[in-house]
């Protein structure tokens, strides 16, 4: 019975608790005026929230930003970028929490590696924050010189090191946490909650292209070398075909290749050293394989056995450094799950066929061994020798 009350007491506070987390059960008001704000917006990422009130005629823009630490010692901030849509360039305001004491500061961030405490571009006053129950509060009003709508960048962080906020997490929560702010109200985030940004778009391109060069071309391309050649009637089909699957495998790798060299550029400070390293040996190796085709020497040549080796290792490295880095990339990306699943499916059934052909090709070989064999007694017999 005492143990039915505490899980029912339990269950009651976290109804409470997880009710008080929208903007209809929010009821903040302006420190000086005690005044509820203007508006209220749940933010689509990060589980944040946004209170404010814009002031046409002195153009001030109140806010309350509202977010839970990844930690205890974590931080959270809220800020405007003038000047574009993502990090750098905002002008933020943050806070976390150290020795029991809530501390705020503001950020001028010109880079992704460094967030350095720095004066901001906008004037700045009525700043304070407040923690409690995990959550802290950033309370402030700026200055603003945009008229209709601003850009917005929100973040929070999981530590402070010696008052400097240590990089936060590089999550799609982390990355999308962003879009514009409708000073006068109304919708916002209608398109920020259903579409999708510029980079996250190029982010799914290059994992896409990817895949299906180096995860499910290259490896379709060695399949049909290994087992097509095999059956004689097969001759030269499954070597087009195996030349024209390895070119498209190619083709789309290097567009994978060259929008992951963008994506790098365009994200300074965002560095995922294995995938960068891993997506270079490839397209080396890929290279080389394609050189190959222009190296092959004729079958009966004296060369030909160190060219299959070459050939054959190249070809094998590639398919296992591919599966590795895609799956890499899904752990970057962290897609819908769904996305995963299917690839990890279309790899299986390409690994279940591959399992197939191998033992039909050896049970094939075997009994062209046991006809050669027979062939060779036979004729040792008819001929007295």
């Amino acid at each position: 019975m005492a143990s039915s009350i505490l899980f029912f007491l339990f269950l009651s506070f976290f109804i409470l608790k997880t009710s008080s987390q929208s903007c209809t059960s929010q009821k903040l008001t302006l420190p000086k005026t005690n005044t509820l704000y203007s508006n209220c917006i749940e933010l689509p990422y990060l589980t944040s929230f946004l209170h404010y009130t814009h002031n046409p005629s002195n153009s001030s823009l109140s806010i309350a930003f509202i977010a839970s630490p990844p930690s205890p010692s974590g931080w959270v901030s809220w800020g405007l970028n003038p000047t574009g849509t993502g990090m750098v360039g905002t002008q933020a305001i943050a806070a976390y929490t150290q020795h029991g004491e809530i501390t705020i500061k503001t950020l001028d961030i010109q880079s992704y590696n460094v967030l350095v405490p720095g004066k901001l571009s906008y004037d700045v006053w009525d700043l304070s924050a407040e923690q409690s129950d995990g959550v802290i509060r950033i309370f402030a009003t700026l200055k603003v010189k945009e008229v209709g709508e601003v850009n917005q960048v929100w973040q929070v962080g999981p530590s402070v090191t010696n008052g400097r906020l240590d990089i936060h997490g590089f999550q799609p929560e982390n990355l999308n946490s962003k879009g514009i702010l409708k000073l006068s109200g109304g919708q916002n985030f209608s398109s920020v909650g259903t579409g999708v940004d510029s980079k996250t778009r190029n982010r799914n391109i290059h994992g896409i292209l990817n895949a299906v060069s180096w995860g499910v071309l290259f490896p379709l391309g060695v399949i049909i070398a290994r087992y097509m050649r095999t059956f004689p009637s097969a001759d030269p089909a499954w070597f087009y075909l195996h030349v024209g699957c390895q070119l498209s495998a190619y083709a789309i790798g290097v567009a994978g290749w060259a929008t992951g060299l963008k994506l790098g550029s365009n994200s300074v400070g965002i560095t995922y050293s294995l995938h960068r390293n891993i997506g270079i040996a490839l397209f080396a190796l890929a290279t080389l394989q394609i050189f190959a085709l222009f190296l092959r020497p004729k079958k009966d040549h004296k060369y030909r056995y160190f060219w299959n080796i070459y050939h054959h290792s190249i070809g094998y490295t590639i398919i296992i450094l591919g599966l590795i880095n895609i799956f890499k990339g899904f752990d970057i990306l962290n897609p819908e799950k769904k996305w995963k699943t299917t690839y990890i499916g279309v790899i299986a059934a390409l690994g279940v066929i591959a399992v197939l052909l191998e033992v039909i090709t050896w049970i094939v070989v075997l009994k062209r061994k046991a006809n050669k064999s027979t062939k060779t007694v036979d004729g040792y017999n008819n001929n007295g020798q």
